[in-house]
């Protein structure tokens, strides 16, 4: 009995250190707004998780949080991550109006086309404009979303640029709701996890995000008119950020450093991009399958629209420019890189 009780504690002991050496020499903590379900959740987020344990041997554990489960606000998010609060997070620059202004020239009316294209000329634009805003992170990468699109309830379609008057709009971002303002609407605040309940007490009319995002709100039965433009351009996008805190990645040897870097940059801009599309495309086919009513605004109505958010962008490189920035070659280098990788 002896012998067996023995033996039985030598096994339990060499388990114990076989999983002593299976565990994780790093453990980052990941903290996000959305739910895990959401288009950059699952198909970009996990699978980047996945890809970093595997290339690291297991040496890094990637544990993900989503939809605020750490607690704080959306707009919290920059502050954690730079804080050391968390490891590492995915958010909207939008959330903090003002700190990010040189981001702010992607979110201008009919600047961005596809999400993919739109993603790695904004990388770009970063790696030329935005590292000083940017300095207290990490950067792993920077993305948009796909064109952006408005999203009604069924007494208010938008048909034309006189059908946005009063109708109450949810923005993401300072220069978004400038936009929605400047045509008509009524602009209202709110982080993209209040739009559910905010369309369904009435406090809003309707709400701007791109389609990925809509089956995770459920957008297709509380907003079933959706409004887009002709042409390659979306009237708006919004950016995000993927940042690791510094002192995070600094306290990672070199090997493990090197993983990361790896799974950083220019080309996983591109993929969460293409995830963003991919995403649209499911998106919009759930409302078509709902037999909602997708209304796209003809060449001279969309030529209308953009006319009318030409004054917007004129009173943001005004306002950069009072910051000391120079707002026109900021807007046209933002123009010029979009253009150039949706050829």
């Amino acid at each position: 009995m002896r012998k067996t009780i023995v033996a039985g504690l030598c096994g339990l002991g060499l388990t114990l250190m076989a999983g002593s050496a299976m565990a994780a020499d790093v453990v980052l903590k990941l903290h996000q707004m959305l739910p895990p379900q959401a288009t950059i959740p699952a198909k970009s987020l996990q699978p980047w998780a996945d890809k970093v344990k595997a290339e690291s041997g297991g040496r890094i554990e990637v544990e993900l949080y989503p939809a605020m489960q750490l607690g704080g606000k959306p707009s919290d998010l920059v502050d954690q991550v730079k804080d050391g609060v968390v490891d590492l997070t995915w958010t909207l620059l939008g959330y903090t109006p003002g700190r990010y202004p040189k981001s702010e020239a992607f979110e201008l009316p009919f600047v961005a086309t596809n999400a993919e294209a739109t993603s790695v000329a904004f990388y770009d634009y970063y790696e030329k404009h935005m590292k000083d805003e940017l300095k207290d992170f990490h950067v792993l990468t920077v993305h948009t979303h796909g064109p952006g699109i408005l999203h009604t309830i069924a007494s208010k379609p938008i048909t034309s640029l006189e059908s946005m008057k009063g109708v109450k709009l949810r923005g993401t971002s300072k220069v978004i709701n400038q936009m929605l303002e400047a045509m008509g609407a009524t602009p209202i605040g709110m982080p993209v996890t209040a739009v559910p309940e905010s369309l369904s007490k009435s406090v809003i009319d309707g709400t701007v995000v791109p389609w990925e995002v809509t089956p995770s709100i459920k957008i297709a039965e509380l907003a079933p008119n959706h409004t887009s433009f002709s042409g390659k351009h979306g009237l708006y996008t919004a950016t995000f950020l993927f940042a690791m805190n510094k002192d995070s990645y600094n306290a990672l040897p070199d090997d493990l450093k090197k993983v990361i870097d790896n799974n950083s940059g220019r080309e996983l801009a591109r993929q969460f991009g293409r995830m963003m599309d991919e995403g649209d495309a499911r998106g919009k086919a759930i409302a078509e399958k709902a037999g909602n009513k997708l209304i796209v605004l003809d060449d001279a109505e969309t030529a209308r629209w953009k006319k009318a958010g030409e004054p917007v962008t004129a009173n943001w490189i005004q306002d950069m420019d009072k910051r000391g920035l120079d707002g026109t070659t900021l807007y046209k280098d933002a123009v010029a890189l979009v253009e150039k990788e949706s050829k």
